[in-house]
């Protein structure tokens, strides 16, 4: 379990990763007639985390443009996808604070470079009730004074992405717990094949997605924690819109 002082980095790399995300898509903005690569994006991140002092394990962030969104852990080389006009772009970022024992904020954007188009759209507003049903659920068990397990998280995620017509689409679990040394950490409650309960005070991600093969793919991914009063303590902003470029 993390210790207050542990919570506390935590919130600030959360805070850190929401202004670097900002920026990225400003970023962006800005760059969107120079046909500026995923591998440009991803080049800009990593000079963000050197700016604001934070690293991660690997530090080759997540960028995808359209199909490539579809594949849950793409990082782009050198030669990679080219920004164009009806571009859809996910940004999958996570990264800590330098210090002893911090542990990781863990978030995913998504944007779009021109007019969304209503599938998208649709996914996206799919992706986006699986994640506040995950929400929802974990209040109401709480409410009970019962912490649920991962294997109850996963199952209302899917649940919303099934009914909606995109079983097939589904690549990935719900999401997973944070640690100090990776994003993932060793106690991964919130996979579907785990049915121990979350602990107090450790903090998980919840990032379900839809994929589509050769088209798109969308991610939403946000932090949370329950506290030793049995809250539901959200650490990160949540995506209500595609972010427009």
């Amino acid at each position: 379990m993390w210790s207050k002082e542990q919570i506390e980095k935590h919130r600030i790399a959360c805070e850190i990763l929401d202004k670097i995300k900002n920026e990225i898509f400003q970023f962006i903005r800005e760059n969107k007639d120079k046909r500026i690569t995923e591998y440009d994006v991803q080049q800009f991140i990593i000079k963000k985390f050197e700016e604001y002092d934070v690293e991660n394990e690997i530090d080759v962030p997540i960028v995808g443009f359209n199909s490539n969104a579809a594949i849950p852990h793409y990082f782009p080389k050198k030669k990679s996808s080219r920004l164009k006009k009806d571009t859809l772009i996910l940004i999958d970022i996570w990264a800590k604070l330098k210090k002893k024992d911090a542990p990781y904020s863990d978030i995913t954007w998504m944007g779009y470079y021109g007019d969304v188009p209503e599938e998208v759209e649709k996914v996206f507003e799919v992706v986006i009730k699986a994640r506040n049903s995950c929400l929802n659920f974990i209040k109401a068990e709480l409410k009970n004074n019962k912490i649920p397990s991962g294997k109850e998280i996963d199952e209302i995620a899917k649940k919303v992405i099934i009914k909606n017509g995109y079983e097939k689409n589904i690549k990935h679990r719900t999401g997973h717990s944070i640690g100090t040394k990776s994003p993932h950490g060793e106690d991964k409650h919130v996979n579907s094949d785990n049915i121990d309960c979350l602990k107090n005070n450790l903090g998980y991600t919840i990032e379900p997605g839809v994929y589509l093969d050769g088209k798109f793919g969308v991610r939403s991914e946000i932090n949370f924690y329950i506290n030793s009063e049995m809250k539901l303590i959200v650490t990160t902003p949540m995506q209500k819109e595609i972010v427009g470029i």
